[in-house]
């Protein structure tokens, strides 16, 4: 009787892998946010907190679908989308040649280390009023705050994870006649992605958080913007609809990385 084991078994079919498990582990997820919601609404509805302060969540989904009715809304949303997408691209982009640029001698690497030492502390916030009188109300001001900001996840993210890259893969490129900067595009670089997609969860959020301060300070139109507008005019359920929102970009490009993640270490 042959009592060897196949060497190799298929993998379950997709619909099959988890199962209830992985129902589960969703569901816990969505637990506390549920339960929170949930205890919101009971303290509005008993009367325990004053509308006017605090709306209950179900007021603020009407609000949210009334508002959402609007083109108003749309061209608000599609410019805080607009400048959160370029300026996380270009932070991404920065993040990534400067990280990688490290690599290149200890010149380098020396010079970023002091560069990251005297800016990353500094509160990029409070450079806001100088980019305005540079760059001006528009666009650019904003783009480059978010920037300034959502760049050093990425880049610390990079460094690290390109000083750990084992080095016989690039002695054996350098072998083969690759130049130093070939290897960090073709050596270096694809053996860290899925490091570097962790910094680059972190500065969505940033970016999130960034770019929706910088439209509530000054700008004419996007999500921060409209809370400033309904603020100024006491409209407290208003205040919450861009509040909602901007936490759903969040959480959707949140889920967007991470399953580019989940893909990676799997192999796609």
């Amino acid at each position: 009787m042959n009592d060897e084991k196949p060497a190799f078994a298929p993998a379950p079919p997709r619909s099959c892998r988890g199962g209830p498990a992985a129902f589960a582990k969703h569901a816990k997820r969505i637990l506390s946010p549920l339960l929170v919601l949930v205890l919101w609404e009971i303290v509005c509805r008993l009367g325990w907190v004053d509308p006017q302060l605090l709306p209950a969540p179900s007021s603020i989904a009407g609000r949210l679908v009334e508002i959402a009715l609007g083109s108003e809304f749309w061209h608000n949303f599609g410019i805080t989308l607009y400048r959160l997408a370029l300026s996380l691209a270009i932070a991404i982009v920065l993040g990534v040649v400067l990280g990688l640029a490290a690599q290149l001698s200890r010149l380098s690497a020396a010079m970023l280390d002091a560069f990251v030492r005297l800016i990353a502390p500094i509160p990029k916030i409070a450079l806001y009023p100088a980019l305005i009188l540079i760059l001006g109300f528009e666009n650019s001001s904003k783009v480059a705050l978010v920037v300034a900001d959502a760049t050093f996840p990425v880049l610390m993210a990079t460094w690290a994870a390109a000083r750990s890259v084992d080095q016989k893969l690039i002695w054996s490129a350098r072998a083969a006649g690759t130049s130093r900067a070939n290897c960090l595009w073709k050596v270096t670089f694809p053996a860290i992605v899925p490091t570097v997609l962790a910094g680059v969860r972190v500065s969505g959020v940033i970016a999130c958080v960034v770019v929706f301060l910088a439209e509530m300070i000054a700008s004419t139109d996007g999500l921060g913007h409209m809370l400033t507008v309904a603020a100024r005019a006491y409209k407290i359920v208003d205040m919450f609809v861009p509040l909602v929102w901007i936490c759903a970009v969040g959480l959707g490009l949140n889920a967007l990385i991470g399953y580019a993640q989940r893909k990676l270490d799997h192999g796609g």
